[in-house]
């Protein structure tokens, strides 16, 4: 049976400061790399056994890959590292205290660029300090000065059909260790969730979903291995 790991990066030092992350590659705190740990002990204690893993170009999810596999003793087992598995761009916010913008522009709009599926924060400014045109993981690539859920999962989706979901369709159990949001927009494809119903999800930090599935890819089952930490999950 196909069977899909997804893992959110452990807390990285911008949550912790309540920061707009986005793209900016910021590390893990030492809090996110024992909850990485944690989550490869379950993985290894499930009797998980990994054949590949999928990750984005940032450090956070990277480190976390890592720090998961090692803990799960599978250190061994092949990595891929693409953009399109990146954190949702937040354009203008990059880089800002939430409590801070909520203060500025109200807590309803701030939400709305949040957790909407189609509205995207303000765009970024050329040459902004976190401008990432000149970041050579981004040669060729058309960046985008912005992002919501729904553009998220534009980019997303191309590589899941290409790449992910043919190795799944052969029976692999992969991991795939990356951010909130392109993690959220693997769970909207995957569950087949309207825009509204995506909207209340969320994926806890360092906590494995268990997802199996079925030879069309269709989930069959979905848990979390965490369950003190668990958040609500798409009825399967």
């Amino acid at each position: 049976m196909p069977t899909l790991i997804l893992l959110r990066h452990g807390q990285s030092q911008w949550n912790l400061e309540d920061k707009f992350t986005g793209w900016v590659d910021v590390d893990l705190t030492s809090e996110g790399e024992a909850q990485a740990r944690k989550g490869g002990e379950l993985i290894g204690q499930e009797g998980l056994r990994i054949d590949r893993c999928y990750t984005s170009v940032l450090t956070r999810a990277i480190r976390t890959s890592w720090l998961a596999l090692a803990a799960a003793k599978q250190a061994y087992v092949p990595e891929v590292k693409d953009w399109r598995l990146n954190e949702r761009h937040y354009g203008g916010l990059t880089g800002l205290n939430k409590t801070e913008t909520a203060a500025k522009h109200g807590e309803e709009q701030v939400k709305v660029w949040r957790r909407s599926y189609d509205v995207p924060p303000p765009p970024m400014e050329a040459g902004s300090e976190w401008d990432f045109s000149k970041d050579r993981r981004y040669e060729g690539v058309e960046l985008p000065a912005t992002e919501s859920l729904k553009t998220t999962l534009d980019r997303v989706q191309p590589y899941w059909d290409a790449e992910i979901a043919p190795k799944l369709a052969a029976g692999e159990t992969l991991l795939v260790a990356a951010h909130g949001n392109s993690l959220r927009a693997i769970v909207k494809l995957l569950f087949g969730l309207s825009d509204e119903g995506i909207m209340g999800v969320e994926i806890p930090t360092g906590n494995p979903l268990v997802i199996e599935l079925d030879a069309q890819l269709k989930p069959v089952s979905a848990r979390y291995l965490d369950q003190a930490r668990a958040q609500p999950l798409p009825q399967v």
